[in-house]
C-alpha cells in the first residue's frame, strides 16, 4: 500500500479544519439533526484517516521526519533506497507563500510548494551521480522571490554493489629466483572497483588461490594483499630452479571489503610466470699489474643484472682519496688510471643494480681487485744514521745490532729481497774490517776483540743495501761504551723516619733519595734503578728516578691504613740496568734504609660491599628477613644503620645489626626493582657515615585475575546466517606468559545457544550456535581462568547485541518516536474518546428535541441559542 503525497496529507488536514468549523456553525444556528449527525460522522472518519496516515508516515520516515526554517542544508542518502522518501520539511514564514525547487533535480527530487516537504521519488545510484546540488527559493503569492536561494546538497552514500574487475584477463611475468629477493615483487596485478574508494566497499585484497604445478607442496610465490605485488616466497626463492620447472600458472583472487567478510565480491585472473636463471653473480677476483701504461680506461671485468634496463653503480667499501674505477650502462667495469701497489695493493668495492626509480634491485656484488707487484722501489734505510753500542770487552762473534732497511715492493718476492755489504770503515784503527754484516739479515757482529774506548770511541761504516734492480747506501755508527765496573753508592745508608697521616693522597712524594755511579754518564752502566727489596709486601710505595740526576722520589702507590700497618721498615737497593762485569758485585753501600710511620686519622665506616642485591617474591610476608648489610669502623666505634629513599616503606633495617626485613606488602606491578640506600653512622661525636646501595628485585606471583583486554561492543546482524563470530582477548598484569582458559557459565539455554573455541592462550572465538536467536541484547556469563600458582579467575558478563543491520553492515538503532506523534495505543484511545464525544452529543441533541415539544416556544428558543452549553453539560 502506498502513502499519500504531502499535498494529499495537507488536504486532509485542511478538510478536517473546514469540517470542524462547519460543525461549530451548524450547532450554533440550530441546523437539523440529520445534518449535524452527518457532519459528525464525516468529521470522525477524517480524524481516523489522518491519525492512521500520520502513524504510517512516522514509522516509514523515522529519523528523516524533521522540520525547520529555510537554510543551507546537507543530506546523506544511501544508494539503492527505494523512493518515495521524505528528506525534510521547511517552515514557510510570511511574506513567503510557497517554495520553489531548482538545480540538479533530475526528475528525482521534488518539494511541496505550499507545505515545504522535500522528498525524492526514485531510487538513487551513487555510480550514476554521487552529489546533487539543489536550490530552494521562497516566493510570495505573486511568484516573486522573497528569500533564497538556499543551497541543498544531497550526498549519495555508497553500498557494495560492484564486483572488482582485473585490468587484464591474463598476466605474464618473468622471475629469476634469488634468496635475497624473497618478498620483493617482480610483477604486479591490478583490479578496480567502481564503489566509493573512500569506503571499505572499494578496498581490495589480493590472494593466491593456488598455483600449477606445485612440485614441493608449498607456496612458491606470495602476493601483497594490498598492492598486488607478486614475489617469490622464502621457500620459492630457495627451491625454484629453471632446470627442473621453468613455468608456473598462478590463480589470483581479488576481494572487495578488504577481504574481511564472507559476503565480499570476488574475481579471479591467471598469471603465467616463466622462471629463468639468475645472472646477478660476482665475478672472480681481478689481477692488475701496477704501473700498467694503458690505454685507459681499461676493461677489467663485467657484471650483469637479470633485466636489460637496470642502471649500474659502483660503491667504494672505504673512503679513498680517489676511486680509479668506473662502470658503464652495460655493466662493464673499467680501471681509469695506473695503480700503485705500494699505495694500495687490494681494492674492494661493490657493484649495484637499480631500477628506474633508483631502488636497489638486489644485494650489491663484491668486486675484488688485486694489484700485482713490479720491482719499482729501491731499498730504504729506516734511519738516516743507525747507532749501535758495543762494550769494549765484548767477545768475538757477539751480535752488535741489526741494520733496519725496507723495500716497498711486495714482501716475500725477489722484488723485495735485500742484501747487505760493508763497503767502508772509518777509522781503520787498530785494523780494517773489525766488523762483519750478515748478507741476508743485516746483523752486525764483532770480528776482533781489539776495541778500546780510550783509543777509538766510535766507528763509522758505509753499508750497501741492494735488491734485484736497485742499491742504496746506509750509514752506521758503532759507539764503544765503557764497561760497568763501578756500583751505585748511596749518599747515606739510613734516611731515618718519616711520619705521615694515613689519609695522605696517592702519588705524594714522602722522601727523596740519592745514589751516584762513576761509570760513563748517561749509559746503562751509570743509570740507577731503585728498588724496595723489603718492608713493603702490599706494594704501598714506589720509586721514580730522574734520568738526568739519578735522584729517587719515594711516592705512595696505595692508600695507607693505620689500623693494618702503622709502620713500614723499607730496604732500598740501587742497581744498574747494565750487568756488572765479572768480578764486581753490589755491596752494602748500594743499600739504604728508610722508616715510614703512619699516624691514625678518624675514618668513616666501611661496608663489606658497595652494592647489595637480592630477590624475593612479592607475596613475601611482612617481617621476613631479607639480607644483612654489614659495615665496620676502622677505629672500632659502634655503628648504627638507617635506610634512605625508602619511599614506599617496603623495608626496615635493624639499626644495631644491619639486618633488613620486609616492612609492608610488596607489589611487583608497582615496582620491579626497589632501590634504597643503607647508611652506616658512627656513634662517636664526629658521627661520620658511609652509604651502600641495596637493590631488592621483586619476583612475580600470580596475584592479578585475568580480564578482557578492552571493552567489547559486539553485535551480529539479524537474522543470523551462520558462521558469525567475534574474537575476544584476555590479559592480566602478572609477569608470566599469559595462558587462559575461557568457559561460558549460566543456564543450559545460554550454553546451548553460544559457544567458544580456542585460538591461542590469550584469544578465543565467540560464536552463536543457533541461527534462530532473537534480535535483542544477549547477556553471556563468561569465566576466564589463568594457569598461575594458585590459578585466579574472573566472572564477567559479556553483552552481545543481535540487531537489524544497515546495508553497510552496521547495527540499526531505532530512534525514539517524536513526542508530538501518537503511538498506536494513543491513536486507539483518541478514536474511542472521539466516539464517546460524538455519542454524547447525539444523545444530547435527541433529548433536547424531545423537551422542545413539551415546553413553551420561548424556552425552546432560549435553549436553541446556547447549544454549546448543552453539549458541554451532556458531556
Amino acid at each position: 500500500m502506498g502513502f499519500p503525497s504531502p499535498e494529499a496529507v495537507l488536504g486532509i488536514v485542511q478538510k478536517f479544519r473546514t469540517r470542524s468549523a462547519g460543525l461549530a456553525l451548524l450547532t450554533s444556528t440550530g441546523a437539523k439533526m440529520q445534518e449535524i449527525t452527518k457532519m459528525f460522522i464525516l468529521h470522525g472518519l477524517h480524524i481516523f484517516y489522518l491519525l492512521v496516515f500520520h502513524l504510517a508516515a512516522c514509522q516509514h520516515t523515522e529519523e528523516l521526519h524533521l522540520s525547520g526554517p529555510l537554510q543551507d542544508m546537507t543530506f546523506s542518502v544511501q544508494e539503492g533506497t527505494i523512493g518515495f522518501q521524505y528528506l525534510y520539511q521547511f517552515i514557510i514564514e510570511p511574506p513567503a507563500d510557497s517554495l520553489r525547487l531548482s538545480g540538479e533535480t533530475d526528475g528525482i527530487f521534488e518539494i511541496g510548494p505550499k507545505q515545504g516537504i522535500l522528498y525524492f521519488n526514485k531510487t538513487l545510484d551513487r555510480e550514476t551521480k554521487a552529489v546533487y546540488k539543489l536550490q530552494v527559493n521562497a516566493v510570495d503569492a505573486k511568484g516573486e522571490k522573497v528569500k533564497g536561494p538556499y543551497i541543498i546538497t544531497v550526498n549519495v552514500q555508497d553500498i557494495n554493489d560492484n564486483q572488482p574487475q582485473f585490468d587484464q584477463e591474463k598476466y605474464f611475468g618473468v622471475v629469476r629466483p634469488l634468496p635475497s629477493r624473497a618478498g620483493k615483487p617482480f610483477m604486479y596485478v591490478h583490479a578496480t572497483d567502481f564503489d566509493d574508494p573512500t569506503t571499505p566497499n572499494a578496498q581490495l585484497s589480493y590472494s593466491i588461490f593456488q598455483h600449477f604445478p606445485n612440485p614441493y607442496n608449498v607456496m612458491l610465490f606470495e602476493i601483497n594483499n594490498k598492492t598486488g605485488g607478486i614475489a617469490t616466497s622464502p621457500q620459492g626463492a630457495r627451491l625454484l630452479d629453471p632446470q627442473k620447472q621453468d613455468h608456473f600458472t598462478l590463480v589470483v583472487t581479488v576481494k572487495d571489503l578488504a577481504g574481511m567478510t564472507g559476503n565480499a565480491f570476488t574475481n579471479n585472473a591467471d598469471v603465467e610466470i616463466t622462471v629463468k636463471e639468475n645472472l646477478w653473480k660476482a665475478p672472480p677476483p681481478v689481477h692488475i699489474r701496477e704501473n700498467y701504461l694503458g690505454p685507459y680506461p681499461n676493461n677489467i671485468t663485467q657484471v650483469q643484472w637479470n633485466d636489460p634496463d637496470a642502471k649500474y653503480e659502483l660503491l667504494p667499501k672505504e673512503r679513498l682519496p680517489r676511486f680509479p674505477f668506473t662502470i658503464n650502462k652495460n655493466g662493464t667495469i673499467y680501471v681509469t688510471e695506473p695503480l700503485d701497489r705500494e699505495e694500495k695493493d687490494f681494492y674492494t668495492f661493490y657493484a649495484t643494480a637499480k631500477d628506474e626509480q633508483g631502488e636497489i634491485l638486489d644485494k650489491p656484488l663484491e668486486i675484488q681487485i688485486v694489484v700485482e707487484d713490479v720491482n719499482d722501489n729501491p731499498p730504504v734505510c729506516q734511519k738516516a744514521l743507525t747507532i749501535f753500542e758495543v762494550q769494549e770487552n765484548e767477545n768475538v762473534g757477539s751480535i752488535i745490532g741489526t741494520l733496519e732497511a725496507s723495500d716497498m715492493d711486495q714482501q716475500g718476492t725477489l722484488n723485495s729481497r735485500l742484501q747487505f755489504h760493508i763497503v767502508d770503515q772509518n777509522p781503520k784503527i787498530p785494523v780494517d774490517k773489525l766488523f762483519i754484516v750478515q748478507q741476508e739479515a743485516g746483523t752486525f757482529q764483532l770480528r776482533s776483540s781489539s776495541l778500546n774506548k780510550h783509543i777509538v770511541s766510535n766507528y763509522t761504516l758505509k753499508v750497501e743495501v741492494t735488491d734485484a734492480g736497485f742499491k742504496t747506501e746506509c750509514d752506521v755508527q758503532i759507539n764503544i761504551i765503557d764497561i760497568n765496573d763501578q756500583i751505585p753508592i748511596f749518599e747515606k745508608s739510613d734516611y731515618g723516619n718519616v711520619t705521615i697521616p694515613e689519609d695522605t693522597p696517592i702519588g705524594n712524594v714522602i722522601q727523596e733519595i740519592q745514589a751516584t755511579d762513576v761509570d760513563e754518564p748517561f749509559t746503562g752502566s751509570s743509570q740507577i734503578i731503585y728498588q724496595i727489596e723489603e718492608g713493603d709486601p702490599g706494594k704501598n710505595f714506589f720509586i721514580e728516578t730522574d734520568p738526568k740526576t739519578n735522584r729517587g722520589f719515594i711516592k705512595i702507590q696505595k692508600a695507607l691504613d693505620f689500623e693494618k700497618t702503622p709502620m713500614y721498615n723499607l730496604t732500598i737497593k740501587a742497581t744498574n740496568p747494565e750487568p756488572l762485569v765479572s768480578g764486581v758485585q753490589y755491596r752494602s753501600n748500594s743499600t739504604a734504609y728508610f722508616r715510614v710511620i703512619v699516624t691514625d686519622v678518624n675514618e668513616p665506616p666501611v661496608f663489606r660491599q658497595l652494592t647489595y642485591i637480592t630477590a624475593v617474591y612479592e607475596d613475601t610476608p611482612v617481617n621476613t628477613w631479607v639480607m644483612k648489610a654489614e659495615a665496620y669502623d676502622p677505629e672500632g666505634d659502634e655503628i648504627r644503620y638507617t635506610l634512605k629513599n625508602n619511599n614506599r616503606k617496603w623495608l626496615r633495617i635493624d639499626e644495631i645489626s644491619g639486618d633488613i626485613y620486609i616492612a609492608s606488602h610488596l607489589d611487583r606491578e608497582t615496582e620491579r626493582a626497589y632501590r634504597v640506600e643503607v647508611t652506616a653512622i658512627q656513634t662517636s661525636k664526629e658521627s661520620q657515615s658511609s652509604t651502600a646501595i641495596f637493590i631488592l628485585h621483586i619476583r612475580d606471583v600470580n596475584d592479578n585475575a585475568p580480564r578482557l583486554a578492552r571493552n567489547y561492543s559486539l553485535f551480529f546482524c539479524h537474522p543470523l546466517s551462520g558462521g558469525e563470530g567475534a574474537q575476544i582477548e584476555a590479559t592480566d598484569d602478572d609477569e608470566h606468559d599469559p595462558e587462559f582458559t575461557f568457559s561460558i557459565e549460566g543456564d543450559e539455554n545460554i550454553k546451548r545457544n553460544w559457544g567458544i573455541s580456542r585460538i591461542n592462550g590469550t584469544h578465543v572465538y565467540l560464536y552463536p550456535k543457533s541461527t534462530d536467536l532473537e534480535a535483542k541484547m544477549h547477556n553471556i556469563p563468561l569465566k576466564i581462568k589463568d594457569k598461575g600458582e594458585p590459578p585466579l579467575e574472573r566472572n564477567l558478563n559479556l553483552q552481545v547485541n543481535i540487531c537489524r543491520c544497515t546495508d553497510a553492515r552496521t547495527c540499526f538503532i531505532e530512534l525514539a518516536h517524536n513526542s508530538q506523534s501518537p503511538s498506536v495505543g494513543m491513536a486507539v484511545g483518541i478514536l474511542l474518546a472521539v466516539a464517546i464525544v460524538v455519542g454524547g452529543i447525539l444523545g444530547g441533541v435527541f433529548f433536547h428535541l424531545n423537551r422542545k415539544k413539551k415546553k413553551e416556544r420561548k424556552e425552546a428558543d432560549q435553549n436553541a441559542k446556547n447549544p454549546a452549553e448543552m453539549i458541554a453539560l451532556t458531556s
